[in-house]
């Protein structure tokens, strides 16, 4: 009994090493890269702030599907990494988006400290985009309480998945090719609330 006891602490503590070291691989900030989208010079400027997964780059996809909706509609945008993004900070911005991966139930680092230490958002319109694997409600609701603690305006909040159906309706697709349609359409209807 003691060598099974034994056996279940190390397996236990092997585990929990593994899934640290995992966490913190995840979660460091990625690389720099940034797009520039639709109508430069607009009126109104939009800076959409995202960390690439180091799995999959559903986050990539889905904000620039989000930013190519938004720049189709005369809003000049740019897409950035957050590695990316603090170039910007300083600059004019209209509407912020912000794209958070979920680990263990909590957006991303990486964006989470960006809007906690750099992004402006008081009074400035915000939309949360949460994305996860499938279980998303805390981390999404976290990212929420962050954007309201900075005083944004949280003008839209919701969550796409990478492994649980993001449309019943749509099984026979591709779930990220459903995720980054979803982000244009939701994309669109943004861009026609913030222009009037």
């Amino acid at each position: 009994m003691k060598k099974l006891g034994k056996i279940t602490g190390r397996l236990v503590l092997g585990i929990a090493i593994f899934w640290t070291l995992l966490t913190i691989w995840a979660e460091c900030t990625g690389p720099k890269r940034s797009w520039e989208l639709g109508n430069q010079p607009s009126r109104i400027n939009v800076l959409i702030v995202y960390d690439p997964d180091p799995f999959y780059n559903l986050d990539e996809q889905v904000s620039r599907s989000f930013g190519q909706a938004l720049a189709n509609q005369g809003l000049a945008v740019r897409v950035a990494t957050v590695a990316a993004a603090n170039e910007f900070k300083d600059q004019p911005v209209d509407l912020y988006v912000f794209c958070a991966n979920t680990y263990n139930w909590r957006p991303d680092w990486a964006v989470s400290n960006f809007i906690e230490q750099k992004a402006l958002l008081a009074n400035k319109p915000v939309v949360a985009i949460t994305l996860g694997s499938g279980s998303t409600d805390a981390s999404q609701k976290a990212l929420e309480k962050l954007i309201r603690d900075r005083k944004g305006i949280l003008l839209d909040s919701r969550s796409l998945w990478l492994s649980r159906p993001n449309d019943e309706s749509r099984l026979n697709e591709s779930n990220t090719q459903v995720a980054v349609s979803m982000a244009r359409k939701w994309g669109q209807k943004i861009a026609q609330q913030i222009k009037y």
